[in-house]
């Protein structure tokens, strides 16, 4: 008896390393055909511009096909909703990002489906902090004079955002809680017209992804204030984060990473998450994600799943605390 139970030890354990040295490759042939890249936003914000950029340089590097697709709506959850919804082979994939994987379903009620279930993390893309800007014409020359005009008249100072209940959109909320001021919040659908808006000075300030806002910086229409992260961007060394104005700690970004349906086979998740992390240590990828403002970061799938389920547990305190809740 002894002898037998022995023999079944054996047995698993042999099977279990050569389980193990037989773990999957990636996927032999994959792809074979188009890859659709979802981008839950509309087109000329943060995520579209990166999602395009993903897709343009993975058909380069990888020579394979993938197209980006826009399907925005209800702060990107339509677009996450298309991509659970998805046959879980690897050829639809999203962009998903903080505002609608983390956010979003703290936002709007009953949402169908859960970001830390129905869907497999695939690969980290980048970062970005909050810019706090203003038209090139505003009296507004920093954020000390924005900080003095709502403390003199709340409620008269107005902001532009993506959207209500955005990362965008609470990291003006966490602002004005941190700066012990009232500001006048006017949510788009998108960052487009926020910035259209902005520019034209039919609101006083402008709360933005770097991506979003970069070009109009860059050609000096607007006048960036303050980042909202913890350091400066590298993009724009020369402007100040909201820490260094006053509010010690003050640290709101946002993220993009790929995602695909919950099942999509584990060795299509290896093949992309390991060609677009190559794609991320290139120095032509990191020059021109610098220059929409944001920060490459490539992480492990296991990674960015760990980051997704970390940021769904804090962002419900704060979508709560903001009274942004959506039926």
């Amino acid at each position: 008896m002894i002898r037998t139970l022995i023999s079944f030890s054996a047995l698993a354990l042999a099977l279990g390393a050569t389980a193990h040295a037989q773990a999957p490759a990636p996927a032999a042939g994959y792809p074979n055909k188009p890859i659709r890249l979802i981008v839950p936003f509309p087109p000329g914000g943060g995520t579209d511009i990166l999602s395009r950029l993903v897709a343009t340089k993975l058909t380069e590097s990888a020579k394979w096909t993938v197209v980006a697709d826009n399907k925005a709506g209800a702060g990107g959850t339509i677009g996450i909703g298309e991509a659970v919804k998805a046959a879980p082979t690897g050829y639809d994939i999203v962009m998903g990002q903080k505002d609608n994987l983390v956010i979003g379903p703290w936002l709007y009620k009953n949402l169908p489906w859960d970001p830390t279930k129905d869907l497999t993390a695939v690969a980290h893309v980048a970062y970005t902090p909050v810019v706090i800007a203003t038209s090139a014409n505003s009296k507004y020359k920093t954020l000390a004079d924005v900080i003095a005009a709502a403390k003199a008249a709340p409620g008269t100072v107005t902001y532009g955002s993506p959207g209500n209940g955005t990362s965008i959109h609470l990291a003006g909320d966490l602002f004005e809680k941190a700066a012990g001021v009232k500001l006048s919040h006017i949510p788009y659908k998108g960052s487009n017209p926020a910035l259209m808006d902005a520019l034209a000075g039919n609101v006083d300030l402008l709360m933005s992804s770097v991506p979003s806002a970069m070009g109009q910086i860059k050609s000096g229409k607007l006048r960036p204030l303050a980042v909202t992260s913890a350091k400066r961007s590298s993009s724009m060394p020369d402007v100040p984060t909201v820490a260094e104005s006053g509010f010690k700690g003050f640290d709101v970004s946002t993220w993009y990473g790929v995602f695909a349906p919950a099942g999509t086979p584990a060795s299509v998740v290896t093949a992309l998450n390991a060609e677009i992390n190559k794609l991320l240590a290139t120095e032509d990828m990191k020059a021109a994600i610098h220059a929409q403002g944001a920060e490459p970061e490539a992480m492990s799938a296991a990674q960015l799943n760990a980051l997704l389920k970390a940021d769904y547990t804090k962002w419900k305190g704060i979508v709560e605390a903001s009274g942004a809740k959506i039926e």
